[in-house]
């Protein structure tokens, strides 16, 4: 079973601090709506759908901090709430339908009292965390078809148990094909500048039992070109309409390389992570990184004072550049502007 990553404990959000990974596995007990939004800004919790989990949480927090016994007063306080975690990361989609969703559920009791619309509450924030469990579950087994027994996998980014509330999303597919006895072995992209490759996803894989080889990201290329790399698999922070891809920067260049070299390229993400509010995938907005990631990165400096920097979190992916898209509905195919509402949720 993978680690788990983030969950509601009585009163209060137990995650794990990514931060400290490898070196220790602590955890965090958050308590107050600004000390989860420090954890989701400083990355301390991660990968799109954990985010909007613990935006769920967060959203719940509010709530139930909140003493306020006049209705309107309280309604007014849990959508400041909602407006001030969704400010937190706004290129991963998932935060801000985890959101959508509890203000809906707090909407729809306003007949109730106020302690009735926080059980309401805690109720949404629960189902959501364990819908993300059966995601993973389903979209795994879904993704491990894709992997022949015996195949090298390229990842970028972490996108295991730590980026969700289970099995994870691309690395999420590496599990379940190992679990189906499957020999693989991955190559990690140890995905600059804050190594959620290096850090996150060896220590996942490692384990899980799964093979597993640290790359610098400007390694990926000549591992293609020798012929190391069967297939690439990443996850998904937003999906267009038209299947453009908003993922961990460096993405793209994966993807560029991988139809240098006529290797697929797939994405894993829930059906969630896609936006239909968006056609394409230059109205995603992205993220920018303080520059201290760069220029002085886990504490020491490696560029010139005053250096400019430009630190975009995430890059798009043009959708012509992915081979399919796997979500807990199945594996969508071109043509994605098509298929990807065709396999909406019945």
């Amino acid at each position: 079973m993978p680690v788990t990553t983030i969950e509601w404990i009585n009163d209060h959000v137990k995650m794990i601090d990514q931060t400290k990974l490898p070196e220790e596995l602590a955890h965090l007990e958050i308590k107050d709506v600004r000390t989860l939004a420090e954890a989701i800004k400083s990355l301390r919790v991660r990968g799109a759908p954990a985010i909007g989990i613990a935006g769920a949480f967060g959203f719940l927090l509010g709530a139930q901090n909140d003493l306020e016994s006049d209705k309107d007063l309280f309604f007014k306080n849990l959508y400041d709430t909602e407006i001030f975690l969704r400010a937190t990361r706004p290129t991963a989609v998932n935060l801000s339908w985890a959101l959508k969703r509890m203000r809906e559920a707090a909407d729809a009791s306003q007949h109730l009292s106020i302690t009735q619309i926080k059980s309401r509450l805690a109720q949404e924030a629960q189902t959501i965390w364990e819908e993300d469990r059966t995601i993973c579950r389903r979209l795994a087994e879904h993704g491990q078809a894709l992997l022949k027994d015996g195949c090298n996998i390229l990842t970028h980014c972490n996108t295991g148990a730590l980026a969700t509330a289970d099995y994870g999303t691309a690395i999420g597919v590496v599990f379940a094909a190992h679990a189906a006895g499957k020999k693989l072995h991955v190559y990690v992209d140890e995905t600059r500048p804050l190594l959620q490759g290096a850090r996150l996803n060896t220590w996942e894989l490692m384990n899980e039992g799964v093979e597993a080889t640290l790359i610098c990201d400007n390694t990926a290329a000549f591992v293609m070109q020798q012929g190391k790399v069967d297939c690439a698999i990443v996850g998904a922070d937003r999906i267009a309409a038209n299947g453009d891809t908003a993922n961990k920067i460096g993405t793209y260049n994966v993807a560029v390389l991988a139809e240098k070299h006529q290797i697929p390229f797939y994405v894993a993400a829930p059906y969630s992570t896609i936006d239909f509010n968006i056609s394409d995938g230059s109205q995603i907005p992205i993220e920018e990184r303080a520059a201290e990631e760069v220029t002085n990165g886990f504490g020491r400096r490696t560029a010139p004072l005053n250096t400019k920097v430009y630190s975009p979190a995430f890059d798009v992916t043009p959708n012509d550049l992915i081979t399919a898209i796997v979500t807990e509905q199945g594996i969508i195919n071109p043509p994605f502007d098509k298929n990807l509402k065709r396999m909406a949720p019945k």
